[in-house]
């Protein structure tokens, strides 16, 4: 009950989607109802033509059909375009409002989310899921209502014409169900593996495409081949599961309605029922029965569509009803200074046993600036996530200039906030608005170049054809490294904001770039809390404090010279990078 249950959910909420195109859903509904009634009436009138203009050599009837035909036609073929394109027009626009929602949800869902997902996944949502709602939408909906209407029409008319003979179909029709029923659910569960199998080749595809280089210098092609071919041949084996189903619920459903025609046959050659029948009656019902075939087929065939667009539904509803980044806030963060504590505060990521953070406590003056530095792992851009409230803590609390970060809206605390990481994001865009990005309504070209020549964009920038109008390609693709490092900096030069995080800001520079980078990252830090993560230890011996970071626990604290005098861990991860 519960299983039935869970399955009809799918198919309320995807018709709630067509409820806002009620007008279009009857202009269809006219179109493929109409369509079907004609069908049913133009074969009607075998029985009127046989019998009277063949048999009562009536010709006048017959030239009447004649004059008909044509037009008939025409309005069939009006019919089928009003249904076909309604369909089509609600289709797209259900598909359409469907990827528009996916795309809002995943830029407002947590870090959190994205880093448990793998993003071809999450692609093969937006292109082939919505995809698969566009056919159930369309083309499943305009058999389910054409054929349903035209199986109804021939089984009103058989029964008019001869109950007695119709009634066989009332014996077919619960097989008929039950068969069906069967169908529709091994359809669900394999269309929902079909997905999966479609995010997994995505995401391989994804993963080779963006690592080819590393793929290429490892002569890992054989393996990734042997990978990808294990996951399209798992992708291959669920559509044959899927053509299987299908192909025997046809051939099933075609098999009984051709016993029942067998049994029409045999009653109707009886004396009695001879006796009743008119020549045109008996060729009409015999039409009428083998049109069914075709229209059971189809119903059965786009069984298996509705299935896959259902399927998909529960796929995307899925990713709709997870709850969105929460924004407790309610204050605006004006004329922040930047004071930063960390009161006690602990974190575990999701999945993880050992926490990340552990009872985490530090106070950084607002205008100072304090390096991060440990082993990878050790909790640093940890402790850059919490601030930013990608994450959030499980104990204690992390403030502001006195004031908890959850109690300013999110907008507000990131606006406040500049980010540079070691993994720089840029958009297929040009130069100049990968710089502006986010801020692009407040400030002038002006103010764009100023940024980009205190991060030395300017000196890459101007070689190019276009200077800062340049396009970079997706991520950035057409710039080498360490220039998609100054552009990022650019970008958080430009932001001004009172809290700046450098997290391995200058990794992807070469000696001569990190050299005039750091001079603008020295620019960058007057006036605003700085919060640097760094490896290389000549990077942060200018800064105010450095904090030593292990396994989730500061175990250091103090100015370059201070702990280099203690001799402790800081002194032996910087006789390790600089050989002493």
């Amino acid at each position: 009950m519960q299983d039935n249950e869970a399955q009809s959910l799918p198919v309320k909420r995807f018709f709630s989607y067509l409820k806002a195109y009620k007008l279009a859903f009857f202009v269809a509904f006219v179109g493929m109802v109409g369509y079907s009634a004609l069908d049913t009436f133009v074969i009607s009138q075998v029985q009127p033509v046989i019998d009277r203009s063949l048999n009562n050599q009536d010709f006048d009837y017959l030239r009447m059909a004649a004059y008909l035909v044509v037009p008939v036609f025409i309005l069939r073929g009006i019919f089928n375009f009003m249904g076909s394109y309604a369909l089509s027009w609600i289709g797209a626009q259900v598909v359409m409002t469907m990827r528009q929602q996916l795309f809002s949800k995943y830029i407002h869902l947590p870090v959190s989310f994205h880093d448990q997902q793998a993003k071809g996944n999450l692609i093969s949502k937006v292109i082939y899921d919505t995809d698969q709602v566009a056919r159930a939408a369309g083309k499943s909906l305009a058999i389910l209502v054409r054929e349903g209407a035209l199986v109804i029409g021939i089984l009103a008319w058989m029964l008019y014409l001869s109950w007695q003979l119709s009634l066989v179909f009332l014996f077919v029709g619960p097989i008929v169900a039950v068969i069906v029923s069967f169908v529709t659910k091994r359809f669900r569960k394999v269309s929902r593996n079909i997905q999966q199998s479609m995010g997994t080749l995505t995401s391989a595809v994804e993963q080779v495409v963006k690592g080819h280089k590393v793929v290429l210098m490892f002569g890992g092609q054989e393996k990734e081949q042997a990978r990808f071919a294990k996951k399209n041949n798992d992708n291959r084996q669920q559509n044959m599961k899927l053509a299987v189903t299908q192909t025997l619920s046809v051939s099933s459903i075609q098999v009984i309605a051709s016993v029942a025609l067998a049994v029409v046959l045999y009653i109707a050659s009886t004396p009695n029922m001879l006796a009743e029948l008119t020549a045109g009656t008996f060729v009409t019902i015999v039409f009428y029965m083998v049109m069914l075939l075709k229209p059971l087929k189809q119903l059965t065939t786009v069984n298996s569509e509705f299935q896959k667009g259902m399927a998909a539904c529960q796929s995307i509803f899925a990713v709709l009803d997870e709850e969105i980044e929460k924004d407790t806030g309610s204050l605006n963060a004006d004329a922040i200074k930047g004071h930063i504590c960390f009161n006690d505060v602990t974190f575990t990521y999701p999945g993880k046993h050992n926490p990340a953070l552990n009872q985490i406590k530090l106070d950084v003056p607002a205008g100072s600036s304090i390096a991060l530095v440990g082993r990878s792992g050790s909790g640093k851009s940890t402790m850059s996530s919490l601030l930013t409230r990608f994450y959030l803590p499980e104990q204690g609390n992390i403030t502001l200039d006195d004031t908890d970060i959850n109690d300013f809206k999110l907008t507000e605390l990131r606006r406040n906030i500049a980010l540079v990481s070691q993994q720089v994001t840029l958009f297929n865009d040009s130069i100049a608005n990968n710089i502006a990005y986010g801020v692009a309504d407040n400030v002038s070209r002006e103010e764009i170049v100023k940024a980009a020549k205190l991060a030395h964009v300017m000196e890459f920038a101007e070689l190019l054809d276009d200077g800062l109008d340049t396009l970079i390609g997706e991520d950035g693709s057409a710039l080498s490294g360490g220039q998609r490092q100054r552009v990022a900096i650019a970008r958080a030069l430009l932001l001004n904001a009172p809290v700046l995080i450098l997290d391995e800001a200058t990794s992807a520079l070469d000696t001569e770039s990190e050299r005039m980078i750091q001079d603008a990252l020295t620019t960058l830090q007057q006036n605003r809390t700085s919060i640097i993560i760094a490896h290389r230890l000549s990077t942060i011996e200018n800064a105010d404090q450095i904090i030593v970071v292990d396994q989730g626990h500061i175990i250091e604290q103090g100015k370059h010279q201070e702990l280099l005098a203690k001799g402790g861990a800081y002194a032996q991860l910087h006789a390790l990078q600089f050989g002493e």
